[in-house]
This record gives structure tokens, sequence and C-alpha cells, in this order.
């Protein structure tokens, strides 16, 4: 299945608590996308947000967000692990 990293620009207010509620909240409903939310990692300084996921489509994993919270990624780029 497809990686992506998907990463919002600037979220306003963001927190340690409420970046990790939002993830509980995709982790919630990603099943009815065929999605697996995997990690995230934040900056509360800049407002920024990076989300690793499996999705079968950008589609699927941005109808999770806006499912779980509504807080869609400004961008979402195809990504392969490497060694």
């Amino acid at each position: 299945m497809p990686l992506y990293l998907d990463i919002h620009h600037k979220i306003e207010g963001l927190t340690s608590p409420g970046v990790a509620e939002a993830h509980q909240k995709d982790l919630q409903v990603q099943h009815k996308h065929g999605v697996k939310y995997l990690r995230y990692w934040f900056d509360e300084g800049t407002g920024k947000v990076f989300c690793l996921v499996e999705a079968p489509s950008k589609e699927a994993a941005t109808a999770v967000h806006r499912e779980a919270h509504g807080l869609v990624a400004d961008e979402i780029v195809e990504v392969r692990e490497g060694a």
C-alpha cells in the first residue's frame, strides 16, 4: 500500500495534547477508509504537523482527517522508506 507524509503548515493554537487527541480521532475512523495512520511529528512553535500514513490514495488519507476532526493537510506527498 502507498505510504504518504501529510503536512499541515500552520495549525493555530497547536498543543501537544491537542495533536494527540486529533491523532486518536484519526485512529478511530481510519478503518472506514482503508487507511492506517502510523506516526506523527509536530512543532508547537510553528504549528507544523507531519503525519505518516498508509493509504490507498491521498483522497482516502484526507477523508480520515476530514471526518475525524476537520484538520485536513495542506500537502500530501507519496514517500518510500529508505534503508
